[in-house]
C-alpha cells in the first residue's frame, strides 16, 4: 500500500519556516567573500544572491510587487532576479544574514502564495547554497518529505511537468507518485530534481533517471 501523501499541519509549517530561516542564517554567517560569490545551484544566482532573495519574502508589499512586475515585463523569474539583485546591492552580507534571522518568526509571505511556498523555498535554497560549497545542510525529514509532495504535485513550480511519465518513489518514506519508469531516491534529491536542479540526479536510481535527464530543466 502506498503511504499517504506527506503533509504538515499549518502550525508545523509556520514553525518549520522559522526554523529553516534560523538554520540558514547560522549556516552562512561565517562564509568568506569567496564563498559568498560562489555560483549556487539556482541559475543566475550566487550564494549571496540566494540569501538576498530569501530576505524579500517578508518585506514585499503589493505596490512594490506591482512595480517590480512592470519592470520585469510580467516575467516572474526576471522579477525575482531583479528583487534579489536590488537587496544584494543595498545591504552587506552581514546585514542580509541579520535580516533573515530577524524575520524568522514572520508569517508574512509573497502575495498570492500558500503557507508551503516559503517553506519549500527555504528547503530548496538551503541546498542551493550548501552543495556548491561542499557543506552539509539537512532539513528535518518530515519537512523535506512534505516539500517534495508539494512541489511534485503543483503546476507553478514545474514539478508536475518535470516528473510527468515517471513513477516517483521516495526511498525515505515509500511514498509514490505517478506512473511509468521508476525514479527512486532520497526525498531531498527528488525535491531538487522536481524543482529543476539536476544536481539531485546523481543520487537517484531507476529507469526514470534517463527519462528526466532527456528533458529540459
Amino acid at each position: 500500500m502506498n503511504p499517504s501523501t506527506p503533509v504538515l499541519a499549518r502550525a508545523a509549517v509556520d514553525d518549520a519556516v522559522a526554523a529553516e530561516r534560523r538554520h540558514i542564517a547560522d549556516h552562512v554567517a561565517d562564509l568568506s567573500d569567496e564563498q559568498w560569490s560562489t555560483p549556487s545551484l539556482c541559475a543566475a544566482w550566487t550564494v549571496r544572491d540566494v540569501l538576498a532573495h530569501l530576505t524579500t519574502t517578508t518585506r514585499l508589499s503589493v505596490p512594490l510587487l506591482l512595480r517590480a512586475a512592470v519592470r520585469a515585463r510580467g516575467s516572474f523569474d526576471r522579477m525575482e532576479i531583479d528583487l534579489a539583485a536590488a537587496r544584494a546591492a543595498a545591504f552587506t552580507s552581514t546585514e542580509l544574514v541579520a535580516q533573515l534571522r530577524e524575520s524568522a518568526g514572520s508569517t508574512r509571505r509573497f502575495p498570492g502564495s500558500t503557507p508551503m511556498d516559503p517553506l519549500m523555498d527555504l528547503v530548496i535554497h538551503g541546498q542551493d547554497i550548501a552543495r556548491p560549497l561542499g557543506l552539509a545542510y539537512a532539513s528535518p525529514p518530515a519537512v523535506v518529505s512534505a516539500c517534495l509532495a508539494y512541489v511534485a504535485t503543483t503546476t507553478f513550480m514545474g514539478g508536475r511537468r518535470r516528473l510527468a511519465g515517471v513513477r516517483l518513489v521516495s526511498a525515505d518514506t515509500g511514498w509514490t507518485l505517478g506512473e511509468g519508469p521508476e525514479l527512486r531516491g532520497p526525498d531531498v534529491d527528488l525535491l531538487l530534481v522536481a524543482s529543476g536542479r539536476r544536481a539531485g540526479l546523481t543520487a537517484l536510481d531507476g529507469p526514470g533517471v534517463a527519462v528526466v535527464v532527456g528533458r529540459p530543466g
